[in-house]
């Protein structure tokens, strides 16, 4: 394979010319850029990225954390962000954490040693690592957070407005004539459990009903929420809300253990819209995430800052409730389609 000194020779430039054709081609002649780019084209020649990333301090890597990459909700959201990265000539580097603060800073001291040149962390925590560089360089540090939006964090974040989607699914349930509604909560330390359980109760309470809602603290995982459901249902709920399809999954399964029909004798309610959802038996009804999308603003509000760009501090993200055959009215008949409560304004993803 030639050399950049051959290509330069072939061309009649200097190897800086070459080097600045392949890297900053708007400061090279229009002449000189196409002679540069056919000899690149005829001998094959391909720059060595890691000496250029060197010289630059550039990585052309992004680092993209994620709690639990065996949850098929991320997985959407790496896509987004891999697609973006594309657009931009980046890389994706994927960490599992699994929820461990070792581990998170672990990755994030990728960070630290330019191996990657901004992170996407998709948990709750900040890594404390990283504490210092965001002291010290404040909304430009490369450091964004996807999917749970806590202003305490300091950081740009991607996400949606997880207390007005949970107050629509609420008002679903209400809305078929539901009074004893079971909720199965994320993580209290999460802040997006913390800001769906705030909706579901504001909107109990503009209907009434906040005494008639059964808690439980579950971990977004189906088990939880299989054991959960049992004493929800034993304390004769009529509609379940789980803050994450795979919970809800994990609701319907113990509705069957029970004996009992969903949605004949228990709604449920989900939320991601995963893509089985609608292969569930009954098909979900639930809270769409725009999942793609918010890993692709995530990765455009990281490389923003990376490029020198002002920092966006958030973006909201729309979401959408879907309406299946696993919530019905309050002892609905057999095979009965679903009731659809009363027009609420429609909500798209951008």
């Amino acid at each position: 394979m030639p050399t950049i000194i051959e290509v330069a020779a072939l061309a009649g430039v200097s190897t800086a010319t070459v080097s600045r054709v392949l890297s900053r081609p708007e400061q090279v002649s229009e002449d000189t850029r196409r002679r540069v780019l056919e000899v690149v084209r005829t001998s094959g020649y391909a720059p060595n990225v890691a000496a250029r990333s060197l010289r630059t301090l550039r990585a052309a890597k992004i680092l993209l954390t994620v709690p639990d990459i065996s949850n098929a909700f991320f997985a959407s959201v790496i896509r987004g962000a891999e697609e973006a990265a594309r657009d931009a000539e980046y890389s994706v580097v994927v960490g599992d954490t699994r929820h461990d603060p070792e581990v998170e800073d672990q990755y994030a001291e990728m960070l630290s040693r330019r191996e990657v040149d901004g992170l996407i962390f998709l948990g709750h925590r900040l890594p404390a690592s990283l504490q210092p560089l965001l002291s010290r360089k404040g909304a430009a540090a490369p450091i964004v957070n996807g999917c749970e939006y806590s202003a305490d964090l300091g950081v740009p974040s991607v996400h949606i407005d997880n207390a007005a989607a949970s107050a629509e699914a609420v008002e679903h349930l209400v809305g078929l004539g539901h009074h004893e509604i079971g909720i199965v909560t994320g993580p209290q330390a999460s802040p997006i459990s913390r800001d769906r359980l705030a909706g579901a109760i504001d909107a109990a309470d503009r209907a009434g009903l906040r005494e008639s809602l059964h808690i439980r603290v579950g971990d977004y995982a189906a088990g939880s929420a299989f054991v959960h459901a049992r004493s929800l249902l034993a304390e004769g709920v009529t509609a379940i809300f789980c803050f994450s399809d795979e919970m809800a999954m994990g609701a319907l399964s113990a509705i069957r253990e029970a004996g009992l029909s969903c949605p004949e004798d228990v709604s449920v309610v989900g939320f991601d819209d995963l893509p089985l959802a609608r292969y569930f038996q009954p098909p979900l009804t639930t809270i769409a995430q725009p999942k793609g999308m918010i890993g692709r603003r995530a990765v455009e509000l990281l490389v923003g800052i990376l490029r020198g760009g002002s920092p966006v501090r958030q973006v909201t993200l729309r979401h959408e409730l879907v309406v299946r055959h696993s919530t019905a009215i309050p002892g609905a008949t057999h095979g009965a389609p679903p009731r659809q409560p009363e027009p609420t304004p429609a909500r798209g993803f951008p």
